[in-house]
Formats: C-alpha cells, structure tokens, sequence
C-alpha cells in the first residue's frame, strides 16, 4: 500500500514542478510518465485524467501552504501574548524562511492556475477562491484581534489588508522569479511587516 502511495506523490510531484516551471498546457501526461518510470496505465490507476490530477496536486498545495503559514503564526503566538507583536513575529518568521530557500522561490500554484483558469472546471476555480478566502479569513481574525488592542493609524478596509499579505507573497514571488534574486519575497514581506507595524503604533510612537 506504501508503494502505491509513493508512486502516486512522486506523479504528483513531478506533474507539480512541470506545471510551474511551464504551464498546465504545456505539461502532458505523457513526460509525467516517462518522468515518473510508470505505464500509461499505471498513470490511469492513480488518476482519471488530467484535470483529476490537476485538482489533487491543487489540495496537496493547498494544505500544505495552510500548514507552512499557521505554523508560522502558531510560533509567533508561542513567542508574544501580545497580538500585535505575535503577528510581527509570525512576518518575520515566514521572511526568515524565505530567505533561506536556495534558490528563487519556484512560484504559486494558484497563480499559475489562474493564468490559464479556463483549462480548469468549475470545482477548480472554485477550491482556488476558496483558498484565497481561507487565507483572508486567517488574516483578519488576526487584525481583529489586534484591533481590539490597537487602533489603526490610518482608515483602511481590514479585508484589504486581510488580503494584502497574499497580494505581497504573489508579487515578491514574481519579482523573486523575474529578477533571479531570492530574498525579494523575504524583502517585500519585510516590508508588510514594517508598514502593519507603523500601521498600529501608538500614537506617541508614530509621531
């Protein structure tokens, strides 16, 4: 039964790669299996289709990335009681993280989804909105609570700042990518981090 396993994560894996190195289109599920050492048939025991194992490598991505980040934020909480200073951890946790990777970081796969979001059905578009909303929902039970503690310093939407962290984690994934330069995602996260916390500084502070 492991075996069965492995062979399907390594399918995964190897489908997950191709697809964010080249696109989904551009990915056939015959070098996926020429990649991975397995039939055609094989291939079919594990997966349907295309979209089928484009939908499991989706989930697989998804709780992974839900894990990685409440993990970081679960820490921050560990380190300060204070909300403010948990989150800031929390940012500077994930930064740290970013910046040890080895190389640019490979890229998202819900972007990469989006970019071609007409190949995909509607269960797809819909696990990658609700992705999406997941992560807002995560960060604004966080500046919720902050704010109970801290006034803004500025008016702003909170589930635009909610959002804010993913719209930042995208970019500096792009310019990370585009540039070849690995500590830019670490850089602009950074730099959410510095403006939440000029965002909620006490008054006496801010001045």
């Amino acid at each position: 039964m492991a075996r069965v396993s492995d062979t399907r994560e390594r399918i995964m894996d190897i489908a997950e790669n191709a697809i964010l190195e080249k696109g989904f289109s551009a990915t056939s599920i015959d070098e996926i299996i020429a990649a991975a050492g397995i039939t055609k048939s094989g291939f079919f025991y594990h997966f349907a289709d295309k979209t089928a194992l484009a939908k499991a490598i989706l989930v697989r991505y998804l709780e992974r990335e839900d894990r990685i980040m409440d993990g970081f934020f679960e820490r921050g909480r560990e380190l300060a009681e204070d909300p403010l200073q948990a989150f800031l951890v929390g940012l500077k946790l994930f930064a740290e993280a970013m910046y040890d990777l080895p190389a640019a970081h490979p890229g998202c796969l819900v972007a990469t989804y989006c970019y071609q979001e007409r190949l995909f059905d509607r269960d797809i578009r819909e696990m990658m909105r609700e992705g999406a909303l997941n992560w807002r929902r995560r960060f604004l039970a966080m500046i919720d609570e902050i704010e109970q503690r801290y006034p803004p310093n500025d008016q702003v939407d909170r589930e635009a700042l909610a959002d804010m962290i993913n719209a930042v984690v995208e970019g500096g994934i792009v310019m990370s990518k585009t540039l070849n330069d690995p500590r830019s995602l670490g850089d602009q996260v950074m730099l959410f981090r510095s403006y939440v916390k000029l965002l909620y500084a006490s008054r006496e502070a801010a001045a």
